[in-house]
């Protein structure tokens, strides 16, 4: 089976180490790994090792869809000599070649989306009492009783949040109207 062009080896490459990346880089600061450095107060839920091992992954296809050289799709010409994706009608932006206005809005909607989902992820793993934000405005009870209840919703809207952003990168690079960075 081959895979279509805008998912070939060197995307499938980035996408592996995008995600060893954020395991390694998550699982080490929130202190699901055991490490010398960083060290939990409580130990990690269930729930924060779902969310961990999920949005690892995730995490690492919107990496690599913003760190993987792209393929573009064939091109079919347009009235105005410009190349379309084939049957999707968004411009291919070639390198060196600036995206349009609509593609550049697109980009920097999940780029947002995708750092907030991402950012809620390792809300929704770290320690409730770790955290240093909830331990101010909450205090030790209310980081337990407050914080800890509501990560594992966080975790699951993070979740969510990510593969839309996922699934919206991989739609603009398979129109071709993804480069990379």
């Amino acid at each position: 089976m081959t895979c279509p062009a805008w998912l070939d080896a060197k995307f499938r490459v980035h996408v592996l180490l995008w995600t060893m990346l954020s395991a390694l880089a998550y699982g080490l600061v929130a202190a699901i790994i055991p490490n010398p450095v960083f060290a939990r107060q409580i130990a990690p839920e269930g729930f924060a090792i779902v969310v961990w091992l999920v949005s690892a992954p995730l995490m690492g296809v919107m990496g690599a869809s913003y760190s993987s050289p792209w393929v573009a799709a064939p091109l079919a010409s347009s009235p105005s000599g410009e190349g379309v994706g084939e049957g999707v009608g968004v411009p291919i932006v070639l390198p060196g070649q600036t995206a349009p206005a609509a593609v550049r809005a697109d980009d920097e909607r999940t780029t947002w989306l995708g750092g907030v989902a991402s950012f809620g992820a390792f809300l929704a793993i770290g320690c409730p009492v770790c955290n240093k934000l909830a331990l101010l405005l909450l205090g030790t009870s209310g980081a337990l009783s407050i914080w800890a209840p509501i990560q594992p919703v966080l975790g699951a809207a993070s979740l969510a949040l990510l593969t839309a952003t996922v699934v919206w990168r991989l739609r603009l690079r398979a129109s071709g109207a993804t480069c990379a960075v």
